[in-house]
């Protein structure tokens, strides 16, 4: 898939709207990526996975594991492809959040991956951080990690910002104008703040209070 192919399908499924966001950062926005939308449509799902898939066919990879919740679906579909793609088994695993804001592999997957060749897969990345902790959980449990794509990358993240992989790549590089809510043209001409994607609700509370 291309970008505009890959840009195209998030379109199609709602997780890519226009509008006038809240970021977590407080910034504003024209534009939001709402990466939760997409797991709805399964078939769009499994479409982007096999892209991922194609792209780490010929690594050897043996097991995928991205990070809950989300990623989960990714890591399952991921895995799959590329076991139609390899004719090989290749194990599809998760990390759980450890309640720190971090990652930890339990459940079991911890010995699934051990001493396996290991894709991180990951939905939307803005500053790797997600991406590395898993990397660095998968490390940890003995797994050798070969690589890590994200669908999104939203934050010109690079490979030294998930934990320097062998190969970090994304299906489509965004790039979000933003701009403080004092410099926000959007809120000087009184377009409404969306309070069901990202963190207008929060914003206007603020505001009124």
């Amino acid at each position: 898939m291309t970008e505009d192919e890959v840009l195209e399908l998030l379109q199609k499924v709602g997780a890519f709207r226009s509008g006038h966001f809240v970021f977590t950062s407080g910034r504003h926005s024209d534009a939001y990526v709402l990466k939760d939308a997409m797991y709805a449509h399964t078939r769009e799902t499994s479409q982007v996975c096999r892209e991922m898939a194609e792209r780490f066919k010929d690594a050897g990879i043996e097991a995928v594991i991205g990070p809950a919740i989300g990623a989960a679906i990714l890591s399952q579909w991921t895995a799959y492809h590329l076991c139609e793609l390899t004719g090989r088994d290749v194990y599809g695993v998760y990390a759980d959040k450890d309640g720190q804001g971090g990652f930890i592999i339990k459940r079991g997957y911890d010995q699934v991956i051990k001493g396996k060749k290991t894709l991180i897969v990951e939905d939307l990345t803005t500053t790797g951080g997600s991406i590395k902790k898993v990397v660095e959980a998968a490390r940890s449990a003995g797994a050798d990690v070969v690589g890590a794509i994200a669908i999104v990358n939203r934050g010109h993240v690079k490979q030294e910002d998930v934990g320097s992989p062998p190969r970090f790549e994304q299906l489509l590089n965004v790039e979000l104008d933003s701009w403080e809510a004092s410099e926000c043209d959007l809120c000087k001409t009184d377009i409404p703040v969306s309070t069901d994607v990202g963190h207008g609700k929060e914003f206007l509370a603020k505001r009124a209070s």
